[in-house]
């Protein structure tokens, strides 16, 4: 009845992992079936976690590495083509305070496999539209959004509930590395199987067989059952009355709360909520850096003469290319070097978290404004300041998340990492790449055609980015005055 128990127990003390023994020096009956190689089961849950991640964001970003293949398919303007991308967060952040809701209350790995069978079915038919039905590509691009939803809401929480702070820091520094990895990997994707093939569509059929492994690891190595840490769970697990999560009532809910309630506690957060407001400025950001960037600096190198001007249905895909490996690159370095600067300086100052996601904000805010103005003159530079601001950019994406887990209780990490989406996106990049496509319109509507008024007009609007970068630091530093009382308010 019980063969599979050993992989469902969490922790019954702080820093032990599965099958330690209870307080009392004896061994809890509840764990005394114990597992083979629990901890390498925890970090093979972890690399499927991670593979799963990568293919969300190969998704996310197959878009921008084809944007000028695909503007010109449909015959679109700046604005038209940012709203593709628009589309698809704000179908992503509406659904996931849904996922939000169902992950702290049902079993998460059903919703994640669900999640990836969809938006994999999505994106392969997305792949046979053809040119006079531009709005049902817009329409899928929202549904892929929906299932990305249920993955990056419910997938950080499993590793949460698998490592103490110390390894879960590490884990999740690793989970997030596969953001920019996705990313780089999505242009390089979408460009490399528009090159090869001639036919951007092929683009949109390579992730779905990746999905499809990604699904039969997650049956075969990720436990049905994974309990969610709290104090009254581990009470429960070193006095023998927890065995299994579907066995006994949700201890931590008999004061039935509501997700209204948890929003509630939540908003009173100040370290949540600033730290929420902090991550919306990188969202931004890095919303119109995703969709935009190959296409500016097409742009940039016409103006220099660099590259003709692209009259063809298959465009030169170099910057895609390009731009993907930077991605790939500094979001690793960036991600790296964050957690270890946040494991380092945490020892020494309590408040080190957000003053490290502040400083690394204000420094990637100047790299970028000296990027864009530059790029007109030397692409070369344009290239190495746009790498720099990304990488201080990627400094925050662990840090900002091990905030969150540790100033919030955890029986409403879910939620609070589904509000979290929701804001950052709804505020952030949900309209940025829309936004950054209507500046340049209307810039271009009050100049003559040209392909010099086609450059400016992006390098314009795309100076409000570095603007949003700075009130995105000064949000972080508004953390640091509250994060050391929350987090001991979320540990009582």
């Amino acid at each position: 009845e019980h063969e599979d128990t050993g992989l469902l127990f969490q922790p019954l003390l702080e820093g032990q992992n599965y099958g330690a023994a209870a307080a009392d020096g004896k061994q809890c009956p509840a764990v005394s079936v114990s597992r083979n190689n629990p901890t390498k089961r925890d970090y093979l849950v972890v690399a499927v976690l991670c593979f799963g991640n990568l293919i969300n964001f190969i998704d996310w970003f197959l878009v921008p590495g084809i944007l000028l293949d695909i503007q010109k398919y449909f015959r679109l303007s700046d604005g038209k083509t940012g709203l593709l991308q628009t589309v698809f967060t704000l179908c992503y952040m509406l659904a996931a305070p849904i996922f939000g809701y169902l992950g702290d209350r049902y079993n998460r790995k059903i919703i994640l496999g669900a999640g990836i069978v969809f938006w994999c079915g999505v994106t392969l038919g997305s792949s046979f539209i053809t040119e006079s039905h531009y709005r049902i590509f817009v329409l899928s691009r929202g549904l892929v959004g929906i299932g990305s939803a249920s993955y990056s809401t419910i997938a950080p929480t499993i590793i949460a509930d698998l490592f103490e702070e110390g390894k879960r820091t590490i884990m999740l520094s690793i989970f997030y590395i596969f953001i920019p990895v996705g990313s780089g990997c999505g242009y390089m994707l979408a460009a490399g199987m528009a090159k090869i093939t001639g036919d951007w569509h092929w683009a949109f059929r390579v992730t779905p067989s990746m999905g499809g492994l990604a699904l039969l690891l997650l049956i075969l190595l990720v436990p049905h059952r994974i309990q969610r840490k709290t104090a009254a769970h581990r009470a429960l697990s070193i006095s023998g009355m927890i065995r299994r999560e579907d066995e006994q009532p949700d201890v931590h809910r008999t004061a039935q709360t509501t997700w209204c309630q948890d929003v509630g506690s939540l908003v009173k957060n100040c370290s949540f909520v600033c730290s929420s407001l902090g991550l919306t400025a990188m969202a931004f950001v890095t919303g119109a850096l995703g969709m935009w960037m190959p296409l500016f600096l097409y742009r940039a190198q016409v103006v220099q003469g660099i590259v003709p001007p692209c009259l063809q249905e298959s465009c030169n895909s170099s910057n895609s290319l390009i731009f993907g490996g930077i991605t790939i690159g500094t979001g690793i370095l960036g991600i790296i070097a964050g957690a270890e600067a946040a494991r380092r300086l945490r020892k020494r100052n309590n408040t080190a978290d957000p003053l490290i996601c502040a400083t690394s904000m204000f420094i990637s805010a100047l790299c970028l404004y000296i990027a864009l103005m530059v790029a007109q003159t030397n692409i070369l530079s344009t290239f190495i300041f746009i790498a720099f601001g990304e990488l201080f950019l990627s400094v925050n994406w662990a840090v900002v998340t091990d905030i969150l887990l540790y100033v919030v209780t955890p029986r409403r990490q879910s939620t609070a990492i589904a509000l979290q989406i929701l804001v950052s996106h709804l505020l952030g990049d949900a309209g940025s790449p829309y936004l950054i496509g209507v500046i340049s319109n209307a810039v271009q509507a009050r100049n003559i055609p040209s392909l010099q008024w086609s450059f400016r007009s992006m390098q314009f609007s795309f100076v409000i980015c570095a603007f949003v970068g700075v009130f995105g630091g000064g949000f972080f530093l508004l953390t640091s005055f509250y994060v050391e009382e929350d987090r001991k308010e979320a540990q009582r």
